[in-house]
């Protein structure tokens, strides 16, 4: 039996396309598809996993295809698997599959370590920005930050300002107002301080809200020179093959637009940041109305009030845009997958052995992985 997680490759750039092409045919589609399940269902079968190691890579590959966005993701996804293992058209024998083993966990390896883990691990460090006389000091004196990525400041306390004006002050989800913005009002108008639709706020909860990114800021922060780092393109064409023109929604500067982001609690930021809070679009509903649900333990989700449905707030110029649905979309079948693999699992236990514990002399810490993500993915800087 294959170890599940100690061998893979560090990179298939340069195997894998990613790159968007013509739909497949029907005849061609079914064949894929066949073939695709196939060597899925005999990986998933033939190899045993442990409740102290419950990740599946295989069914980390199912899943991503199963939860792709739309057919032509699910193509995109079918053809990358095909080269990826140097499939032909002829039927592989069932005697044949347990040699497209190494290839089958690197592809496998590279959706981890290109993608969800990153993702994963980054996701939930949005930049709370800092005051805007901070910002302009930090940027008299030559701030690294500030020179390596000019506008980013700017941009996140914008997003900040937009977000909560949009979002009426309060969580999403909790309903809760703002603290900052309760005090301020609460010093200038005493009891007569007035939430933003003019009700009394002496009985309104109030908590410490953040701008939460939906797909993180990180992933298209650039490097010194506006240049992403290799980590961060595979991250981006992993993503575009997941959903297919996705990528255009977050290039550049549109990754800190408010159609990217929510306004939420700390500790709903957190679990939504860690996949583990997500939003389902309610049917026959209002525009923008989702039930919250998550993958936490019955307390957690007594304590957060969850599940719960909410239609999200609109500005009614409707200057600031709301939230993507699309964007949405993809961060609920993100959570699904990882939910399912119980690759989330397995990262949360990778990224927690590495903080509490370090590199371990007897080898059980992965090494090639953390490495990865701590160098190639200053993803999350």
């Amino acid at each position: 039996m294959a170890a599940p997680h100690l061998r893979h490759r560090s990179s298939l750039q340069g195997i894998i396309d990613f790159s968007t092409k013509a739909p497949l045919e029907t005849d061609q589609r079914v064949k894929a598809r066949n073939r695709f399940y196939s060597i899925v269902e005999h990986f998933d079968t033939a190899h045993n996993y442990s409740n102290k190691n419950p990740y599946n890579r295989s069914r980390l590959i199912r899943y991503t295809f199963e939860y792709a966005m739309s057919e032509t993701s699910k193509d995109n996804v079918l053809r990358a698997f095909i080269e990826a293992l140097e499939l032909s058209t002829d039927e592989v024998e069932d005697d044949d599959l347990e040699q497209l083993g190494p290839k089958f966990f690197d592809f496998a390896d590279y959706l981890l370590d290109n993608f969800f883990l990153p993702l994963k691990a980054s996701s939930k460090k949005t930049p709370q920005p800092s005051p805007t006389i901070y910002s302009a000091i930090q940027g008299a004196q030559g701030d690294g930050e500030t020179q390596a990525f000019p506008g980013t400041a700017s941009r996140v306390a914008n997003l900040r300002r937009a977000c909560l004006l949009r979002d009426r002050h309060r969580c999403v989800i909790s309903r809760r107002f703002d603290l900052q913005e309760m005090i301020t009002r609460w010093d200038r108008d005493g009891h007569n301080a007035e939430d933003d639709d003019g009700v009394l706020l002496v009985s309104s909860p109030s908590d410490v809200l953040e701008v939460a990114h939906i797909l993180p800021h990180s992933l298209t922060h650039a490097s010194a020179g506006s240049q992403l780092n290799a980590s961060k393109r595979a991250a981006l064409a992993v993503l575009n093959m997941f959903d297919d023109g996705v990528t255009h929604l977050i290039e550049g500067a549109n990754i800190d637009r408010s159609t990217n982001a929510i306004t939420l609690t700390q500790a709903l930021h957190g679990q939504f940041g860690d996949f583990r809070v997500y939003f389902e679009p309610v049917p026959d509903q209002p525009p923008h109305t989702y039930r919250i649900r998550s993958f936490l333990p019955p307390p957690v989700d007594q304590m957060l009030e969850l599940p719960v449905t909410r239609t999200l707030y609109l500005t009614s110029d409707r200057t600031i845009d709301p939230p993507s649905p699309r964007l949405l979309a993809v961060h609920r079948a993100i959570a699904h997958i990882l939910r399912l693999s119980a690759a989330g699992e397995y990262i949360d236990r990778l990224l927690r052995d590495a903080d509490e514990n370090g590199v371990r002399a007897d080898g059980s810490t992965e090494l090639g992985r953390l490495v990865t993500l701590r160098l190639g993915l200053s993803i999350a800087g």
